[in-house]
Formats: C-alpha cells, structure tokens, sequence
C-alpha cells in the first residue's frame, strides 16, 4: 500500500497528569523539545516517511495546538485539528476526528502524540499485501517492559491478547496502530472508548486478524519527568536529518 493512501491521527488530547507541574498552559504533546513542540517532531517524522495528511486529535488545551500549526504549519503536510469536548479515551477521539474529517483513505494510522518509535511505516502498510489482515501494532521489544502491557502473539505473530503490567522483558504495545478503512465499521459504537481494553478486544472476538510487527527500535515516550527530560537527546541522536531541515 502506498504511503500517500494513509491518512494519520495523532492522539493529542489527554492531561499528561505526571508531567503537567512541568508543562504550565501547555498539553503535554506540545511540550518544548530542541526547539519545537514533540508533536512536532512526530509530525515531521511521518511527513519524511511520505504520510501527507494528519488529523490531530485534541482535547485539553486543544487550543494552543490548534494556534501552534494554524500560525506554522508543517512543510508538504496537511494538518487539521479535530477537538473532542469531553474526554473520549484513545479510540473514542480517533473516532471523533475520522468522523468530523469526512474522508475515506485506503488505511489509517494512528499515533499517540506523547511517544515516538524509530520504526518505518512502509513496513506496516507492507503486511496490507495480505487481504486476510485487517490490522497491524507496532510492538516494540524491551528489557524492562514493567512500565507498560505486553502484546501476546501466536507463531503467526497474530494478537491473541493484551498481558497487564509486568516484571521483565517483553513485547510492548508502541502505541501505533494501522487499520484499513472498513474495519472501522466494526468498531463498538460506544461514544468513549479505549483502543487497549474495548476495541482490541471486540475485534478479537469477530475473529479480526490483527497482525503485530514486533521490532527492536529506539522507544520514547514522554509521560514521565523523567522520559520528558531524554526528550532533546533522543530526537538529537535519531533524527539529527529532521533538526538539518528546520
């Protein structure tokens, strides 16, 4: 599948209640790092890879993202803000900027607008050569994978469930997904919804194959002070090509 038939929804609406002393007036996605909020440099990085339209998913200060692009928007990238005016869950303001955009792309991809995983999409929408997969997570390899679920997987690499947290090794949910378009149509129809605790599982119940790409790929995610603070580092060291463009 070609990149330029995926539309992208970065999930940029929650409080980022560990890091938001840190943050005054500003949601945590919008945090300054070398120079540029994160989003930013998420966006960037999907416009490099050849993703030319994201919608971002806002909620709280949705209005200082909304400013931020409207006044400097992201070269060769269409970027529109959808906010949800009250908290929907992951799923739920994906739902909501899908709908409100009106579009119909060949697949989507989401993103979480706190986290960022040296990974190429192409290789995603690659397993969509297969018409018996309906989706694809991108799981990320860790050490130490206490702070976050697991992915369990059978020989296919098909999802077979989401593990709580846990002690030790293993492969993470990174927090990227990609859906074809029509797979949309089986989602609950909830108004709020969580991706991890209602519509994987729903989807695993109508028998969806859900493919997951498990790599070992440099992994950020800004939820704590302490994450927030390698935030420069991590963008300095993995993509020193997107900071040579600004």
């Amino acid at each position: 599948m070609e990149l330029s038939q995926i539309a992208a929804v970065i999930l940029a609406g929650g409080y980022g209640t560990r890091v938001k002393h840190l943050l005054p007036n500003l949601p945590k996605p919008m945090a300054p790092v070398a120079g540029k909020p994160f989003l930013e440099w998420i966006l960037r990085y999907l416009q490099q890879q050849g993703i030319q339209q994201s919608l971002l998913a806002t909620g709280y200060l949705g209005e200082v993202i909304e400013e931020h692009f409207r006044s400097q928007p992201v070269e060769e990238m269409e970027v529109v803000c959808y906010r949800e005016t009250q908290p929907l869950g992951t799923a739920g303001g994906f739902l909501n900027a899908v709908r409100q955009a009106a579009i119909s792309p060949q697949a989507w991809l989401v993103v979480n607008g706190d986290s960022l995983v040296v990974a190429k999409i192409e290789e995603m929408s690659a397993y969509f050569d297969d018409p018996s997969i309906d989706a694809v997570i991108l799981g990320v390899s860790l050490d130490n994978a206490s702070r976050y679920g697991s992915l369990i997987t059978d020989e296919r690499g098909k999802l077979v469930s989401f593990a709580e947290k846990r002690e030790g090794s293993g492969i993470i949910n990174g927090g990227v997904y990609l859906f074809r378009h029509n797979l949309l149509e089986k989602f609950p129809q909830s108004l709020a919804l969580s991706f991890e605790y209602e519509v994987f599982p729903s989807l695993l119940a109508q028998n969806t194959y859900i493919k997951v790409q498990a790599i070992e790929a440099p992994f950020l995610d800004i939820g704590t002070p302490e994450s927030l603070s390698q935030a420069e580092a991590f963008i300095a060291h993995y993509f020193p090509s997107l900071i040579d463009k600004c």
